[in-house]
């Protein structure tokens, strides 16, 4: 594969509370890319990432290119002369080169912030503002827009970096050497800045370091079972936990290929799952999968295994892959604030009593060295099946939020290690297995006539309804019961729906207080770019029904 300096001249109890145990063994005194880098095979000259470039054609990254083309960006930013710890903003088309940014920000022990594509000059705005970074990277068809708002902040130093290998960053880089030390890091300081989704309000910067990102990546390694030979299908975007920390995070820790596709394509994953053993998706992807034909038995036979995660699962969903394919999906449950802090099992668990079977609907167990519970509105424990709010504590946790100390404050229990426990704004429960189960957020919680009415129950038995391909509850403003639910349904294709009906066959079945008040048959709902339905905006859109 053709390097950076090679680059064209471009422009368990009863209240199933689960306490941490420990997790593996993690390397201290050095930063996270120590640890990946030591993991790398002894054969630096084998194949680490396969992809395509823009013309079709095939890409080849060697592991050797991986650790001397982040070396070279190492260098550029040793050369800029830095303020320790600077924040290296990054707003780039997924990318080999986009990874190596992020690989050689940790490298020069500089903080790593991936902000989405689709943010445009308001929210930038804000993220600059907020951050201060020393360092923006951004497609070279930006430049002009984002390089005046950078500049007019502060920032020192604007590069482009193009998903064809173009750009400023790569050009300079290609000047220097492809040795550098890697800078020390201790477990507590900062690799990376991850803004929320900012539903609610202004985003927040969760502050991830490198003790959290290495531990993660050693306990899912160990947890999913990774082994020598697997081949990791990275089809995610690398501005979210999901793409950029669990998914490169998991194949560099185990030395493991990865087949690189710039964006999900149903027809290109199938294309690829016979060379590939590890698929790492969002529901959707699933979903979509599930319309292709060519999706079988035969299609999946050399897979290990399927993850899902970053919104919900459909029970349906779940049901269908398993009789396609004949496998059964691993959901598991993370955020940006805590990388991933639950799982179903991947095989027999013996904290478990050998519970080896991953139930659709769930989020299963607490992962090794994860504290796990529900609890109350004091932050009390709940027991078995009663719902609460989920709450978490444990090497994964973020440490706060970036420059907002009373939302860090407001978002943990406790000033007591032992009682610190961070509040994740989901609602769950766990079943008499010890299975964990989302309900939806505590902001989604509908209270109509002063009664609790959780989203995620009714929006099950709307996808059960025939016809019914996803649903989405959201509570709007009631002038007699403060709130009431409006069920917002997509149909699947080739069904007709009528919402009147579907009310009329849910009174029959719920509580009147639980029944929507009205129901709305749409073509599409809205997803922000990991497919969770923004629910924020159909509240929105349906507020002003009833008033």
């Amino acid at each position: 594969m053709i390097s950076v300096h090679q680059q064209p001249s471009k422009t368990e109890s009863m209240h199933h509370c689960h306490k941490p145990c420990h997790p593996p063994a993690m390397t201290t005194g050095h930063n996270l890319f120590s640890a990946l880098r030591a993991a790398f095979p002894a054969d630096l000259d084998g194949t680490a990432v396969e992809t395509s470039a823009p013309d079709g054609s095939v890409l080849r990254y060697s592991w050797r290119d991986l650790d001397h083309a982040s070396a070279r960006i190492a260098n550029l930013l040793a050369a800029l002369k830095l303020p320790e710890r600077s924040r290296v903003a990054a707003q780039v088309e997924k990318s080999v080169e986009a990874l190596l940014l992020y690989l050689a920000t940790l490298r020069a022990g500089h903080v790593f912030l991936p902000l989405n594509t689709a943010y445009r000059s308001a929210e930038i705005a804000y993220f600059i503002d907020n951050a201060e970074p020393a360092v923006v990277v951004c497609t070279p068809g930006n430049f002009s827009w984002v390089s005046k708002i950078a500049f007019t902040r502060g920032t020192q130093h604007v590069f482009t970096l193009g998903d064809d290998r173009s750009g400023s960053l790569l050009e300079r880089a290609s000047a220097h050497g492809a040795q550098h030390q890697p800078v020390p890091r201790q477990a507590d300081d900062l690799a990376a800045i991850v803004y929320t989704s900012g539903t609610t309000g202004r985003s927040k910067g969760a502050m991830l370091t490198h003790g959290n990102l290495l531990s993660n990546a050693l306990v899912l390694k160990d947890y999913w079972g990774f082994r020598p030979g697997d081949v990791l299908l990275h089809a995610l975007p690398i501005f979210h936990v999901h793409g950029l920390f669990v998914a490169i995070h998991g194949a560099l820790i185990n030395a493991s290929k990865m087949i690189w596709l710039a964006r999900f394509d149903p027809r290109a994953v199938l294309a690829a799952l016979p060379r590939t053993t590890v698929f790492m998706g969002v529901p959707t992807f699933y979903v979509r999968l599930l319309a292709e034909p060519g999706l079988d038995r035969q299609a999946a036979s050399r897979m290990r295994l399927f993850i899902c995660g970053s919104a919900p699962l459909l029970i349906e969903t779940f049901d269908a892959w398993q009789q396609r394919t004949g496998h059964s999906i691993l959901e598991r449950y993370g955020m940006s604030e805590t990388l991933m802090l639950s799982s179903n099992p991947y095989g027999a668990d013996a904290r478990h009593a050998g519970q080896s079977e991953r139930r659709g609907a769930t989020v299963g167990f607490a992962l090794p060295g994860v504290g796990l519970r529900v609890a109350d509105a004091a932050d009390q424990p709940l027991p078995v099946g009663q719902i609460g709010q989920i709450q978490v504590q444990g090497p994964n946790v973020f440490k706060g939020y970036w420059r907002m100390p009373e939302q860090t404050a407001e978002a943990f229990t406790g000033a007591a290690p032992g009682d610190r426990w961070f509040k994740t704004g989901d609602l769950g429960q766990f079943d008499e297995r010890g299975y964990l189960s989302i309900v939806g957020r505590s902001k989604d919680l509908i209270i109509s006539g002063g009664y609790n009415v959780y989203p995620a129950e009714i929006e099950g038995c709307i996808n059960a309804l025939p016809g019914v391909a996803e649903s989405a509850l959201v509570g709007v403003p009631h002038p007699d019961f403060g709130e009431v639910g409006v069920a917002v349904v997509i149909a699947k294709p080739g069904a007709a729906l009528d919402g009147e009906a579907i009310i009329a066959t849910l009174r029959a079945q719920w509580a009147n207080f639980k029944t929507p008040k009205r129901c709305f048959v749409v073509d599409e709902l809205p997803r922000n770019a990991m497919g969770k339905v923004q629910k924020n905006l159909l509240r929105e859109q349906y507020r002003g029904l009833f008033l």
